[in-house]
């Protein structure tokens, strides 16, 4: 794991360097000209989204805030914030009486989102450095989970499910874009370190997802392919949520 964590960070903390947006090697639009990565994603279905320009940085696959249902005085956390433009539209979201949390692993694209942030005057938004395997926060301290085509860069996928589930509280909501593999996705794909950072090869199916999801104890599973990002996989919207906790010995039973 921490080769492809290695991989994927210089891949990205040259990104933050070049401030060239780019996925890894991978075109932000398709052999037709498509937009399939990138801020462009955004037009028409945020409205926050062209007011920032921490979004025109983006090297996501989809629109996670535009299907999390955000409230006044939530708190969210952002795995794989990058530039964080997600992290940004959600702080506005909850308002002053709540809280976006972005988490990344590379100081290059954490001081670049703290500059952004810097830039909005916005006073809820807090930055920190971190695994998304291993994240540095409070059991059931987070009202939602985002995340925009990150989960899948990750060694170990069922542990970052795993990991997301611990800090959600209980009703908490998982609501992420990430790019999911055909179940026919082939090896030489699969094996391909370049195409891994670039939000491809290290997919998993939907069955996989829906699988992990469910063994990390959240429910409500809904996956929704939005746009084809490859020959072998697409881009989907995946929710999901924790479950209430239990008021008596007849709900536990």
């Amino acid at each position: 794991m921490n080769e492809i964590r290695n991989q994927v960070r210089e891949r990205y903390a040259s990104a933050a360097r070049s401030a060239t947006p780019c996925c890894g090697g991978v075109q932000l639009t398709d052999t037709v000209g498509e937009q399939i990565f990138g801020p462009e994603l955004y037009a028409g279905k945020d409205d926050l989204a062209e007011a920032l320009p921490a979004i025109q940085a983006s090297l996501g696959c989809g629109v996670p805030t535009a299907v999390a249902d955000l409230h006044e005085g939530e708190t969210v956390l952002d795995l794989g914030s990058g530039a964080g433009g997600d992290v940004l539209i959600s702080a506005r979201r909850v308002g002053p009486t709540g809280k976006a949390i972005g988490l990344d692993m590379t100081d290059e694209i954490l001081e670049l989102a703290r500059k952004n942030a810097a830039e909005t005057g916005l006073e809820n938004v807090e930055f920190v450095k971190g695994y998304i395997e291993e994240l540095p926060l409070s059991d059931e301290s987070v009202d939602v989970v985002i995340s925009n085509c990150v989960i899948n860069l990750s060694g170990d996928k069922p542990q970052v499910l795993a990991e997301a589930a611990r800090v959600l509280k209980p009703g908490g909501r998982f609501a992420v874009s990430d790019v999911i593999a055909d179940e026919g996705m082939d090896d030489e794909t699969r094996a391909d370190m370049a195409q891994w950072t670039g939000c491809i090869a290290g997919a998993l199916t939907q069955r996989e997802f829906e699988e992990a999801l469910t063994n990390a104890g959240l429910t409500d599973i809904e996956i929704r392919e939005t746009h084809r990002v490859h020959e072998q996989a697409g881009s989907a919207i995946i929710r999901a949520r924790k479950p209430e906790a239990c008021c008596d010995s007849s709900c536990c039973a």
